[in-house]
């Protein structure tokens, strides 16, 4: 080796109960991971073999503690972080009639510190890789979308930002009023520009960019056909909300005379590169469509209940092979917005209507883990602890108060009080570590976040 060369530092967590959502759901009372650079390098039983391991070596005492993979947020609006708590009663057609005005003041100096702040909480609940689904861009607001990407390259997560728009204003026979809609050809040149700039189609890429019209109701037909063509031209993934209520199942039957998932389809938005946010309001001809097509859906428990959207059929889109994954949604609609919190929630929800077997603990967490890593093209590299994938993976302490002792620790983990985070790795840096994160001052965070939100609130 030259005296340019530097081996890569070699960390071991040792002592760890170890679940690696593998194919085989194998786990380890007392296991080990050990991570080599950004990369998983072995799993297993026990400690390392002695020998087995070179250059510099950092073990960490993993006793009490749980390892799983990073997990994986499918839907989020990091700039709602400035107006949660408004509209709290509403449903969501009411919601949005009382957000869009606050939202269209949005710039990016807003922007950044409140997606920021998103995104510190989500790294806090143990989420290694995010989605964000922009789609209000006021014409003076600047580069909103950059703001996004500049916050989680600060915070440290991996981010598939998509690059959200709508087009069809109230004058139209759409929901969102018509000062915050975009022409249809700047929505595409916009698209356009965002993938150039952003998207990194590399293996092993922090940074991927999506297009993500918003929904049948703030959308035209046309955007929604030109907006796939350019997303598939570019090789990149297609994202929309759909289903999400049953206001917006009758919108569709009453404009277009169809369901949703008739709508999307009659326009060639169904596909393994497509995936669907709510996918509450669904017949079972809709769910046998979206298993055909290889369509996915990111389920979004907290928020439909907040919004009172109703139950999604989660048990019966993985009967029927659909992928699942599980989004905190916008933290507007969803004010917890922690990752592992909707683990418990998308638990307890499917339980509520399907009885306790309707999805078991192990399942709940395989949705926010190698679920969610399919509906983003990433399964080959996260979502699970396997030698060669990306190191992202969540150290959960389950030696306190709340989970001492308990039987089976997935359960603890999934249905008990959210654990201390001992470590979140993300391409095998540190971004949280004895449950805070390092890699921005929290207070700081914050600060910036209160001042972001109270500023937006006060110009109405």
């Amino acid at each position: 080796m030259s005296a340019r060369q530097v081996s890569p530092l070699t960390l071991v967590l040792d002592g760890c109960v170890v679940v690696t959502v593998n194919g085989q759901w194998s786990e380890y009372a007392s296991g080990h991971v050990v991570v080599t650079g950004n990369l998983i390098t072995a799993v297993g039983p026990g400690s390392p073999p002695a020998g087995s391991l070179v250059g510099t070596v950092r073990r960490v005492d993993a006793s009490g503690c749980m390892a799983t993979p990073g997990l994986i947020n499918t839907h989020h609006h990091l700039y709602q972080w400035g107006t949660r708590g408004m509209a709290a009663d509403a449903t969501l057609f009411e919601w949005l009639t009382q957000l869009y005005p606050v939202w269209a003041r949005l710039d990016a100096n807003t922007v950044q510190p409140l997606a920021t702040a998103a995104l510190a909480w989500l790294a806090k609940s143990g989420c290694s890789t995010t989605m964000d689904h922009h789609y209000v861009f006021p014409r003076s607001g600047g580069d909103l979308l950059g703001a996004t990407v500049a916050a989680a390259q600060h915070v440290g997560l991996r981010f598939h930002p998509t690059r959200g728009s709508m087009d069809l204003g109230a004058s139209s026979g759409g929901l969102p009023p018509d000062d915050v809609v975009e022409d249809r050809d700047a929505i595409l040149l916009a698209s356009k520009d965002a993938i150039d700039q952003f998207h990194d189609a590399s293996p092993q890429s922090m940074l991927r960019i999506g297009l993500a019209p918003c929904s049948p109701f703030s959308v035209t037909p046309e955007l929604l056909i030109e907006a796939a063509d350019l997303a598939r031209q570019s090789a990149v993934r297609l994202h929309t909300h759909l289903a999400e209520t049953a206001d917006e199942a009758e919108y569709c039957a009453d404009r277009f005379g169809c369901t949703p998932v008739e709508y999307l389809d009659s326009l060639g938005w169904l596909g393994d590169d497509v995936w669907l946010a709510h996918a509450v309001h669904l017949d079972d001809a809709a769910i046998d469509r979206l298993a055909a097509t290889g369509t996915g859906v990111a389920h979004c428990p907290s928020s439909n209940g907040r919004l009172g959207a109703g139950i999604c059929r989660t048990r019966d889109l993985l009967a029927a092979g659909v992928s699942v994954g599980l989004g905190v949604d916008g933290a507007a609609s969803s004010e917890e917005s922690s990752l592992i919190g909707e683990v418990r929630q998308a638990t307890l929800t499917a339980r509520a209507t399907g009885g306790p077997q309707a999805l078991s603990v192990r399942q709940a967490l395989e949705l926010a883990t190698v679920g969610g890593a399919r509906l983003l093209g990433r399964s080959e590299e996260t979502g699970s602890l396997e030698v060669g994938k990306l190191a992202d993976i969540a150290l959960w302490r389950l030696d306190t108060l709340p989970h001492a002792g308990i039987a089976d620790p997935v359960a603890g983990l999934v249905l008990g009080a959210r654990p201390p985070l001992e470590l979140l790795l993300v391409n095998g840096e540190p971004i949280v570590e004895r449950d805070q994160l390092v890699t921005a001052d929290e207070r700081q965070v914050a600060e910036q976040a209160r001042r972001a939100s109270a500023s937006l609130r006060q110009s109405r």
